[in-house]
């Protein structure tokens, strides 16, 4: 079993969408600003992720990336399978009609596959809800930069306010003889 860089990234990228969450799509710019990852990385990344269901897009303003279920729902082996990042190894077979003396040529492909699949069951009990507990437990603070701004309405027309003061020299010699 090996994973890739780019399963490490696409669970880290998750999690970050799932700790930001309440503050409304997140945008992969600010993603990428964030974790240090590629822009065009990301945008291949969650291509992959939307195709399989794990996070929905929202376009135009204030747009970007949303879980697509529930964070419970969601598991790493279903994000490091959508990212094709999870992949079984083990020891090659020999070639048909080859004997070899090397003991790592072993002819238990039996022990790799069940190696495999007990990872990946591993992989598949950690919910991505686990992980971002596991992050807010350990004091990992929200980013500033992912709380959508609130604009307020002005209220009604505003009138300009008139200065007490006058407005030329004039007016002001005026002012200061009468008074």
């Amino acid at each position: 079993m090996r994973l890739s860089t780019k399963g490490r990234q696409a669970v880290v990228a998750m999690i970050d969408v799932a700790l930001h969450r309440k503050s409304g799509p997140l945008s992969l710019a600010v993603l990428s600003r964030r974790q240090r990852i590629s822009l065009s990385y990301l945008e291949q990344m969650f291509t992959n992720l939307r195709r399989h269901g794990l996070v929905a897009s929202t376009r135009g303003p204030g747009g970007g990336y949303s879980l697509a279920r529930a964070a419970k729902d969601i598991t790493v082996a279903d994000i490091l399978y959508a990212v094709d990042a999870l992949e079984t190894t083990g020891v090659p077979p020999l070639p048909a009609g080859h004997q070899s003396d090397d003991p790592m040529r072993c002819a238990a492909p039996e022990l790799w596959a069940s190696l495999s699949q007990r990872v990946v069951e591993f992989l598949d009990s950690v919910s991505l809800q686990k992980l971002v507990d596991d992050q807010v437990a350990a004091g990992v603070q929200l980013h500033a930069e992912a709380a959508k701004p609130v604009k307020k309405p002005l209220p009604g027309p505003v009138k300009p306010l008139l200065p007490n003061a006058p407005n030329s020299v004039f007016q002001l010699g005026r002012m200061v003889s009468a008074g």
